[in-house]
């Protein structure tokens, strides 16, 4: 007999018992996880963040599905100001867990990468983590967001409910971007021509 049925009302676990078996009963949680970005060609900030996800999310993402937390990554390529719009999407790169951003105050500093991306300077997300800022947000600090998400910490997620019910607009700096890949974009058309 599997250690699943000798349980009485089948609670011996969340999702795996020791005998490895599946309980069906159990209900998976799961953790979705939306990487927002304007560019992962050119932008070293967007890039940089990419790549600390996926480490992040490698290193923690079997212990996880073991304690039955399924994992989801979206990769959100927002090429314009309606999916700006679309994700209220404040800054770039963002990371948001189960729809609330893993950086509550929005810091931003010039990003070379993307100027020379759009022709105009342009200001990229800053991430400040145990007091320190980074272009790219430490590996430790995408799993800390994921395990507080996971296993409660009293304290942000307040403030980011509070956000999802403001009115938005599209930040400045964001309208700025997409004007000037516009025209970019239009004088390397009448070039052609």
């Amino acid at each position: 007999m599997r250690c699943c049925e000798t349980q009485a009302n089948n609670n011996c676990c969340n999702a795996i018992c020791g005998c490895g078996e599946q309980n069906n009963d159990a209900k998976k949680k799961k953790i979705v996880i939306d990487f927002m970005y304007l560019d992962l060609n050119v932008c070293d900030r967007c890039r940089g963040t990419e790549s600390s996800l996926e480490e992040a999310v490698a290193d923690v993402k079997r212990v996880l599905e073991l304690t039955g937390v399924e994992v989801v990554v979206n990769k959100i390529h927002i090429d314009s100001e309606e999916k700006a719009i679309q994700y209220r999407f404040e800054s770039s790169p963002t990371i948001r867990i189960n729809g609330k951003d893993i950086q509550l105050e929005t810091k931003e500093s010039l990003c070379e990468s993307c100027g020379d991306l759009c022709g105009d300077e342009v200001d990229c997300r800053v991430w400040i983590y145990n007091g320190e800022e980074y272009n790219v947000p430490p590996k430790a600090m995408i799993i800390d967001a994921i395990l507080r998400e996971i296993y409660g910490s009293s304290g942000s997620s307040d403030n980011n409910e509070d956000k999802t019910e403001q009115k938005y607009e599209l930040p400045r700096n964001l309208q700025k971007f997409f004007e000037s890949v516009r025209g970019k974009g239009e004088k390397m058309e009448k070039m052609r021509v």
